[in-house]
């Protein structure tokens, strides 16, 4: 099935699709970085491939073995035709530079905390992304961490503990606002919310053990 999307995306792109395989289920296409957006949303609109589902987004980085350097790599499945594929995109020079792609938040919403992932440890730049900003380290980490260059002793610039920052957060969860660690939780017993349709067993029809 996935291969049918092969061959729909090399018909309609032809000078945008570099190459593709299809092997095992593990159907990819290779494509150029400027039309990485324009064939994300055929990929998801058009009623042939119905590409709704974004499963994740990541990226690779090739450093010192082929350029471009990084890979871009995206994974979408329909959920309509219960096909798959695999998009990538090459960009970036061999010293990390150029590393820059279209934001496909615009597309699928859920694009938005990966490509901050990509962004953070792998530096590449999503154009167009609506708030490009590190996910997982601080802001005043220098460097990306999972770009194979990046030096394993580096030492990290010294921040300041800032309190009144994390006191602004908005709450979260269903005990918000409560330092963390102390939450109560409420827990239910099974015969004071029995499920629809379902028996509980009262008291009396339990066994001892």
């Amino acid at each position: 099935m996935s291969k049918l999307v092969l061959d729909v995306l090399k018909a309609t792109f032809p000078e945008a699709v570099l190459e593709t395989h299809a092997q095992f289920g593990d159907d990819t296409a290779v494509v150029d970085p400027a039309m990485w957006r324009p064939i994300a949303r055929f990929l998801k609109d058009d009623t042939r491939t119905s590409m709704s589902m974004f499963i994740d987004l990541t990226a690779v980085d090739y450093v010192g073995l082929a350029l471009p350097r990084f890979e871009v790599v995206l994974h979408l499945r329909s959920l309509e035709r219960g096909h798959r594929v695999r998009l990538k995109a090459r960009v970036g020079d061999e010293d990390g530079t150029g590393a820059e792609i279209d934001s496909l938040v615009s597309v699928w919403k859920g694009a938005n905390w990966f490509e901050r992932e990509a962004y953070d440890l792998m530096g590449i730049v999503f154009r167009g992304h609506p708030d490009l900003r590190r996910i997982l380290m601080y802001p005043e980490f220098v460097g990306h961490p999972l770009r194979k260059d990046y030096p394993v002793d580096r030492i990290q610039p010294l921040v300041p503990f800032r309190k009144e920052a994390i006191d602004k957060l908005p709450p979260f969860g269903p005990d918000e606002g409560k330092p963390w660690g102390r939450q109560e939780h409420d827990f239910h017993r099974a015969e004071d919310t029995p499920l629809h349709g379902a028996h509980v067993p009262g008291p009396t029809e339990r066994g001892t053990n």
